[in-house]
């Protein structure tokens, strides 16, 4: 509906006003100036109108400009034929500013450094006496103002003259329409990621304001609105195609980063070594970070998503990682981080369909104590910032019955050429049973474990099908497993043949926890076509592992 501005009119004077584009005028002619009998009027009323346009636009469409519509701007909706402008994150590092922080400079650094940002358009036509004689004030709300920044160049074309007029502190800016433009140009970048206290959507409004006389107050006289969302947080399963690998070096594993290093150079994709002064060895990069992205239509940039759990890891993100075009975010666990808070507790699934519902960017994966009361849960400040974004809405798993606890430890995706593009690889204790009894059968029983390893005791397969206490701690992980089975089939909406169990035991208490027995295969670097699978060091049979990783079908 338009908006709608009354004016009283008189007959004793005549009255005027300024009607901007789009709205409606209502008169309020106080009173009637016709006879009872409807004959010769009492008199007339004279009003004069000057008809201004003010608007702000943005790329309400998501063209990747901004531009004219008719879809109401105050309004927001998803999916393709969603409407509604976004906003980036400024969360990747450019050159230094000349003064604070991005809601409080002075300037903005560079062109780059507006490419990130959306475009606010405010155009206004009309006689230049009409803008001289009322105000015209760009202005946001005080919930808004610490989320975004918004900056202005004038007609200039210097990016020095970009100057931070809007966010923060400042939450009016008053625009002085140029002589010779009718159009002016406006940078708007986001402060802040979707998060418990913020759904994301941000408001800004353009009002035009009037005075009866000069040095009194001022009054509104038309206010046009402009909404962005924040573009969330996006995580990137591991069946898309490699990019970069991460890996840190530490003195007892430099046969591990060689081999990393080969395979990563099969799968084309660069190699990125952490060495021991920057992990502080601490060589489990995969639980300090996590690698997602931003998108708007105007822009796409990677974003490292760093853990609480801040170990010798901590600085690697900030340090290396973060830079021009590579942003980053991070929560904190106030409360104290526990093994849950490691981002191998943090998994993606490819995009799915499940209960009539479409996920095009899969769904995000934690682990949890549930269904089992108590226990270990993934950090409050994580948990809400994954939901807040929205787009990739997080399934709990049970993963507090592992020792370490983390959902890698029993599942992964590797992509495949049919059906849902992808395989689900669910860790199985009842596999390595089967498979165990039929190398057994075949007159193997005496085969070893470990074979190579030095300092370990090295079981038969005889041994390890005749230690019941072993059997039974690995019926409840399979129950375990089992119920997380069920969870994924029905919230990714999987089927039997999605799924390729992978033989696994583990061993450990009900108090301590699971760990695996052998090095855990579905714990595994996917590389595309390229997978880098831990050695299990199974029994030797023939000269080959007989732990060896399943046909996927």
């Amino acid at each position: 509906m338009a908006q709608q501005r009354l004016v009283q009119l008189s007959a004793q004077r005549p009255a005027s006003t300024v009607c901007v584009l789009g709205t409606e005028l209502a008169l309020d002619v106080a009173g009637s100036y016709f006879a009872a009998d409807g004959g010769v009027p009492l008199g007339r009323a004279m009003l004069y109108v000057t008809c201004v346009e003010v608007a702000l636009e943005a790329d309400g469409s998501r063209s990747g400009a901004p531009g004219r519509t008719l879809a109401d701007k105050r309004l927001w909706t998803w999916g393709p034929e969603g409407h509604g402008a976004v906003l980036l994150v400024n969360c990747d590092r450019e050159e230094p500013r000349a003064a604070g922080q991005h809601g409080e400079a002075a300037a903005t650094r560079s062109y780059e450094d507006l490419k990130d940002m959306s475009q606010l358009v405010l155009r206004t036509r009309g006689p230049r006496a009409v803008f001289a004689s009322h105000r015209l004030v760009l202005h946001v709300g005080y919930g808004d103002a610490d989320k975004l920044g918004v900056f202005y160049g004038g007609p200039g074309p210097s990016v020095e003259d970009y100057k931070h007029v809007l966010g923060g502190q400042k939450l009016a800016y008053a625009v002085k329409p140029s002589r010779h433009h009718e159009e002016n140009v406006f940078y708007v970048e986001a402060l802040s990621f979707p998060d418990a206290a913020f759904d994301g959507l941000l408001s800004l409004h353009v009002t035009l304001l009037e005075s009866a006389e000069k040095g009194s107050l001022e009054t509104p006289v038309f206010t046009d609105t402009v909404v962005f969302r924040v573009a969330p947080w996006i995580m990137t399963p591991n069946t898309l195609a490699p990019a970069e690998v991460y890996v840190c070096s530490l003195a007892d594993n430099q046969e591990f980063v060689v081999a990393v290093s080969a395979l990563a150079q099969r799968a084309g994709c660069a190699v990125t070594v952490c060495p021991l002064l920057e992990n502080r060895h601490d060589r489990w990069i995969q639980d300090e970070i996590e690698f997602g992205y931003v998108q708007a239509p105007h822009k796409t940039f990677p974003v490292v998503f760093d853990s609480p759990r801040d170990r010798g890891l901590k600085d690697f993100p900030v340090k290396r990682i973060l830079g021009p075009d590579f942003g980053y975010v991070a929560r904190e666990a106030p409360e104290g981080a526990s093994g849950l808070d490691s981002f191998g507790n943090l998994e993606v699934s490819p995009p799915v369909t499940a209960q009539g519902k479409d996920f095009p960017l899969g769904r995000i994966l934690v682990g949890s104590s549930f269904p089992r009361f108590g226990g270990r849960r993934m950090a409050k400040a994580v948990r809400d910032f994954l939901v807040a974004q929205r787009v990739q809405a997080p399934v709990e798993l049970f993963s507090d019955w592992l020792a370490v606890g983390h959902v890698d430890e029993f599942l992964t995706f590797v992509p495949a050429p049919d059906r849902q593009g992808f395989r689900l690889l669910l860790a199985s204790p009842s596999a390595c049973y089967r498979l165990l009894k039929e190398k057994q059968e075949e007159g193997y029983g005496e085969a070893t474990m470990f074979e190579g390893l030095k300092g370990v005791a090295k079981p038969s397969v005889n041994a390890l099908l005749a230690d019941e206490a072993l059997r039974k701690f690995n019926a409840f992980a399979q129950s375990c497993i089992s119920w997380n089975r069920d969870v994924l089939k029905r919230e990714l909406g999987l089927a039997e043949r999605d799924i390729v169990d992978v033989p696994q035991l583990f061993q450990g208490d009900g108090q301590a926890g699971a760990r695996a027995l052998f090095p855990d295969m579905v714990n595994m670097l996917v590389l595309g076509r390229h997978l880098g699978i831990p050695k299990p060091f199974g029994p030797v049979i023939r000269g080959q592992c007989y732990k060896k990783y399943p046909q996927i079908p």
